[in-house]
């Protein structure tokens, strides 16, 4: 009888022994796959979670990005703890943290704000807006040529902003909000944003400067669409505020005096090529284009529209241009802008730049 008591108190050490073990294999282990991986590595990983994804894929998906120790632990931790389901999204994690703090993040749906900028650099065009639309958003460049050709759009537009009017649904305008997209470096919160939150944006900001000037606008002889157009002009022409002034100045001058502008500008864009990329054809500056004020039948006549995205510093030396008596004006390489009266003393300044090396060419 002893010799079983002896026996059953050995088992019963035993057991215990073996309890002990399992339990702080149990916690051992616990311990382990609970920690981060590394508490000093606080390097960013971005991790989607998908819509409907299972939580053993997002288990697994966690473990192969090295962000948990194991998917095993996580989906216990998760079945003890009644933790159904995580909010989908994008995330980022680190090293530094631990499963519990991963769960939680995740069933809070703590997402990373991925927001995107849009920079309008001055004097660009549509066409150069619509990709740079295109590489930050999810958007397509045919997305913003579309929008562009609807009709009813356009006509929302116009009924909501004051300075829209029905000249930016002339036939002729290329795109009808080239030069009204205010350049400026604008913030959204991802990149699936549409194309017509951007542009709402952008016109809010654009009504909000114009509205400084709203008076000016409103007792100026030429129509908004006009400035709009001298701006676009002048910022492509020149590269100071005082330069820009009197450019503008020159362009009134000779529409007064029923010339024609004669802006190499305006002929880039009215064949949709970009200036530096090359020259222009002689086919191309005599042919005749709405935009093209280089071309016949342009007479005292701006292009239909804008050619670019003018700056606010464009729009100032547009409404407060400088009054000149020059009629002409020329560029040398190095954007220094020489103002003339005469079509002979034109001719004169341009054979003195070529004759010291300051007349430009691609």
């Amino acid at each position: 009888m002893r010799k079983q008591n002896g026996v059953l108190k050995v088992l019963i050490i035993l057991a215990i022994i073996v309890f002990i073990v399992i339990i702080g294999i149990v916690f051992w282990y616990r311990g382990a796959v609970y920690k981060p991986i590394n508490k000093n590595d606080e390097s960013p990983i971005r991790i989607e979670i998908k819509e409907g994804m299972a939580n053993k894929n997002i288990a697994n998906l966690l473990k192969d990005s090295n962000v948990i120790k194991s998917g095993l632990a996580m989906r216990l931790y998760m079945r003890n703890n009644h933790v159904d389901s995580f909010k989908a999204g994008k995330y980022e994690f680190n090293h530094s943290q631990n499963l519990i703090d991963i769960i939680e993040k995740l069933v809070k749906g703590d997402v990373v704000k991925d927001n995107v900028k849009l920079t309008i650099v001055e004097g660009k065009n549509i066409r150069w807006i619509a990709k740079k639309i295109a590489e930050v958003t999810n958007n397509t460049e045919d997305d913003v040529y579309n929008l562009l050709e609807d009709e009813e759009y356009i006509n929302e537009l116009i009924e909501k902003y004051w300075f829209l009017t029905d000249d930016i649904k002339n036939e002729d305008i290329y795109y009808p909000l080239e030069g009204y997209l205010l350049p400026d470096t604008y913030v959204f919160e991802n990149e699936d944003v549409t194309v017509k939150y951007i542009f709402s944006t952008i016109l809010n900001y654009m009504e909000k400067y114009l509205d400084t000037y709203k008076e000016d606008l409103e007792n100026s002889e030429i129509s908004m669409h006009q400035i709009l157009t001298l701006a676009s002009m002048a910022e492509l022409e020149g590269k100071s505020l005082e330069d820009r002034k009197e450019i503008v100045g020159v362009f009134i001058n000779r529409i007064n005096k029923g010339m024609s502008l004669g802006s190499d500008v305006t002929t880039y864009y009215a064949f949709k090529v970009d200036m530096g990329d090359r020259d222009l054809t002689a086919k191309e500056l005599n042919t005749e284009n709405p935009y093209n004020t280089r071309g016949p039948n342009m007479i005292g006549k701006l292009p239909v529209g804008p050619i670019d995205n003018p700056s606010k510093e464009a729009i100032e030396a547009t409404l407060f241009y400088t009054e000149t008596d020059a009629l002409y004006f020329v560029a040398d390489k190095n954007g220094k802008v020489y103002f003339t009266k005469s079509n002979d003393e034109h001719n004169a300044k341009i054979k003195e730049l070529k004759k010291e090396g300051l007349w430009f060419t691609y």
